[in-house]
C-alpha cells in the first residue's frame, strides 16, 4: 500500500496547501474503511486462524488505498487529514501483520523490533513538522518500494505456512523480498531522516495564525 494521498512539496516559509478542508470525502473515507480492517486482520490470523481470509482482507486494503490516492488526486480532494490517515494506515498494516505473524511464530521477534525501530526513530520528527505546518515528510520513491515489499512479502510468507502446493514457492518468495524490503525500509528511513532535518533547519516555525 503504497500509492496513498498525494503529499505536497515542501516549500521554505509557508504552510502546504491543500484543496478541502473537508472531513467526510471518499477518499478519506476509503481511508477509514481500511483502519477498520485491522482489527478484522487480526482476528482472522490470531482468533480464527483464517489465514486466506486474512491475505484477503490485505488485498483489499491494497486496493482501497490505490483508490483512495487516485480519488484525491482526480477529485481535488487532497486534505490534511487524508495526508496524516494514509500513512497511519500503512504503518498500522506493518505493525499489526509482522506482530500477527510473530504471535504465529511465522517471523522472528528480531525483524519486528528492526521494523518497528525506524519508525520510532522517524516519528522524533513528527513535532518539529507539525510546527512547521506539515502532517509528514513528502513520500520518496523508494520508501514507496519499501512499503510495497514488506506488504507483498508478508502475506505470502504467510501463505507459504498453508499445507497446498505452492506452499514453498510462497515461502521462499516472500522471505527474499521480505529480506530486500527491510533493507530498503532502512534506507529510506536514513533518507527520511536527513530530509526531515535539511528541512527543519531551513524552515522557520510557523507564527500563531499561520498553521
Amino acid at each position: 500500500m503504497t500509492t496513498g494521498h498525494p503529499q505536497p512539496q515542501p516549500t521554505e516559509g509557508s504552510a502546504p496547501g491543500y484543496q478541502t478542508t473537508r472531513v467526510w470525502t471518499v477518499p478519506n473515507v476509503l481511508s477509514f474503511i481500511r483502519l477498520a480492517g485491522i482489527p478484522v486482520f487480526l482476528w482472522f490470523l490470531l482468533g480464527a486462524r483464517w489465514d486466506v481470509a486474512a491475505v484477503a482482507v490485505l488485498v483489499v486494503a491494497s486496493i482501497t488505498d490505490f483508490f483512495d490516492g487516485f480519488l484525491a488526486r482526480s477529485w481535488n480532494q487532497v486534505s490534511r487529514l487524508g495526508q496524516v490517515l494514509d500513512p497511519i494506515a500503512d504503518r498500522s498494516y506493518i505493525l499489526a501483520i509482522i506482530v500477527g505473524l510473530a504471535v504465529r511464530d511465522f517471523l522472528p521477534w528480531s525483524l519486528v523490533v528492526l521494523l518497528i525501530a525506524r519508525d520510532v526513530m522517524l516519528a522524533c520528527l513528527i513535532p518539529a513538522l507539525r510546527a512547521r505546518g506539515y502532517a509528514s515528510l513528502p513520500v520518496h520513491f523508494l520508501g514507496k518500494i519499501a512499503t510495497f515489499c514488506l506488504l507483498f512479502a508478508f502475506p505470502c510468507i504467510l501463505l507459504g505456512q498453508q499445507h497446498f502446493a505452492w506452499e514453498g514457492f510462497f515461502a521462499v518468495t516472500g522471505w527474499a523480498v521480505a529480506l530486500w524490503g527491510t533493507f530498503f525500509y532502512w534506507w529510506a528511513g536514513v533518507l527520511y531522516m536527513f530530509q526531515g532535518l535539511r528541512f527543519i533547519r531551513r524552515v522557520p516555525v510557523l507564527r500563531a495564525g499561520q498553521v
